[in-house]
Order: structure tokens, then sequence, then C-alpha cells
């Protein structure tokens, strides 16, 4: 099969286009014939070896963390899914490989695809979809009237977390950009702050909730706006040791992200609020519940551009350039 393939850590010039065998099928997999692949920052982070130490895939390594495609096989203990079945996905990691014809993924992490999406739609949604309902539902139990900071409002997981917000009733202010406040409006949010205009910490107050996806400035500025018990959940580090924990990692890995985590787990405490940090996992029921809100017209997708398969690599130097809106798609079809 065609796939894009990395074959050892470094710059965009060692991923390529080639011919791979098609993936092995395990006895609870699903073999889906990928018809779009989500394009995420995750994946040139991975590829430029930032995640080496927390997840040691074995080069060569195909990149990809979105699917939606087609059910072409399954293995012989899968009882959810059949040949012909439109699907989606976030591979778990260890089975990643969204960025080529074929993936094999353990139905577990496997959903029925939102009937009113294109599969170019559908590919957008299962990472950033994950990611903000396990940092808003799950982690936060975000609740009616609360107060929830979502930063960074027009990108992939920003625009998806707005709207699931609103859905649960929350009053919901983003960060964005001058072009961007309008999108952000549509989507719902209530407080929309002009990042070239205003300083988000000197406006907003007592909010429940911070998400956070940006630099480390932006993360210790928002304690700021947060109430007492309220909490900071970030997307983009640092790691801490409860996640470390989380991957059975050894007590030399548990330290270090204890070590890189210490200064701002330190200064939440000082102003009774929680931090963590959240790495999302695959998920196929939470990805069923997001199906029910999408085909219920609660959330819909947003998409910026979709590339040619063949231009894989030119779409993850555009979504590296920080600029989309929503999300970035390749398309195999």
């Amino acid at each position: 099969m065609k796939a894009f393939i990395l074959d050892r850590y470094g710059s965009a010039d060692h991923v390529r286009a080639g011919d791979t065998p098609d993936p092995e099928l395990r006895e609870d997999d699903v073999l889906v014939q990928v018809h779009a692949a989500g394009v995420n920052l995750l994946d040139s982070k991975i590829r430029n070896g930032e995640f080496k130490r927390i997840l040691p895939y074995r080069l060569p390594l195909i990149l990809g963390h979105d699917v939606a495609g087609v059910v072409v096989r399954v293995g012989s203990r899968v009882r959810r899914f059949k040949p012909g079945d439109e699907v989606y996905a976030r591979p778990a990691d260890g089975q990643i490989g969204a960025f080529a014809e074929f993936s094999a993924i353990k139905e577990d992490d496997v959903a029925i695809k939102p009937k009113a999406l294109t599969m170019e739609e559908a590919a957008s949604i299962p990472l950033v979809g994950l990611t903000a309902w396990q940092a808003l539902i799950e982690r936060a139990n975000l609740k009616q009237g609360q107060k929830v900071l979502i930063h960074a409002g027009s990108g992939g997981v920003g625009t998806f977390a707005i709207q699931l917000a609103k859905h649960v009733g929350a009053t919901v202010a983003t960060t964005t950009s001058t072009a961007n406040v309008d999108l952000v409006r549509s989507l719902g949010a209530d407080i929309m702050i002009d990042y070239k205009k205003q300083d988000f910490a000197d406006v907003l107050r007592d909010y429940d909730v911070v998400l956070n996806s940006l630099d480390k400035v932006t993360l210790e500025k928002s304690l700021r706006v947060l109430k007492p018990g309220g909490q900071l959940i970030s997307i983009s580090g640092p790691p801490d040791a409860a996640f470390a924990r989380s991957l059975g990692a050894s007590w030399v890995l548990r330290m270090i992200m204890g070590v890189l985590s210490y200064g701002i787990t330190t200064k939440a405490k000082r102003r009774q609020a929680k931090y963590s940090f959240l790495f999302m996992r695959a998920n196929g029921g939470q990805l069923t519940e997001i199906t029910a809100l999408i085909d219920d017209g609660i959330i819909r997708p947003v998409v910026d551009r979709v590339f040619p398969f063949a231009s894989t690599k030119e779409a993850m130097a555009y979504v590296e350039a920080g600029r989309a809106k929503g999300k970035v798609v390749v398309s195999l079809k």
C-alpha cells in the first residue's frame, strides 16, 4: 500500500512517500480503507522526536492520528463492525498510521461515522473531539453555569471545545486573533479576547476551568483567571507525574515529569487551583457519544483545507505554520 513513512526522527525531509506492506490484522482489529486522514501538530512533534521518551515507536513509522474510511475486513473477535461500515477513529498510540491506504485499528477505538458528514469532515473530528471531551467532560466535569476559558479558539481543539462547552451550558471565553473573532462567535463563544488588543489575564476573573494549548507564558498567566478550586488543564505540557503513572512509566520518567511540572503545579497550589496535563487517548465509546452530538446538529466540524494525499507533507507544513482555522485534512479519494 502507499503511505507516508518516517524513517528516522528529524525534519520534514525524513518523511517520504513510499510503498509498505498492508497492516497486520489482529483478532480484535478492524481493517479500514482510509478515505481521509486528519493532520495534527502531534504528527510533526512525533516526527521531530519530541515524544520518543513517552512513545517509543519503532521506525520506520507511518504517521497520522485521524482516520475516516470503510471497513474492509475484521478480526475473528470483532463483533460490532462488519465490512462496508463507514467508520472513523483516533487509533491508539502504538497503532497510528492514518497517512496510508489502509489502517488496522482496535475495535474498541472505532465508531460509526456521523451520517451527515463527508469522509473529509469526519476525519477532522476524532483527535480534537476526544481531546475536548476528555478535558472538559471527563476531567473537568464541566457543568451548566460554570465558566471556561478555551485558548486558541479558532484552532482544531478550540473550535470543537467551544461547541462542546456551550452544549453543556457553560459560559465560554476564548482567545483568538482579530481575523477569527466572527468564527469563534459563530461557534458559540460568549467572550472573545482578541490577543492582539487585550490581555486575557486583565479581563477575565473567577473561571472554573482553563483549557490551555499554548506556551508557558500563557499557561502561567492562566492561573490568574481561575477561582479557588479551579482547574488548569494543558494539552501542550508540561507533562506531570500523574500522566507518567498513567503510562506505567518507570520511576525515573515519573521523577523527570514531576520535575518538569513542579513550577506550574506549585504555582497552582498557591492559588488554590489544580494543574494537570492531558494527553488524549483513543476511545471508541466517547467517539460514539460525539457522533450523536454531530448527528443531532449540536456540533459541526470546522475544516480549513483539504489536501490531496500526495501533498501530505505540505499539509503537515501548513498545520505547523499555526494559521489553520479548525482542522486540515488529506483526502485519499
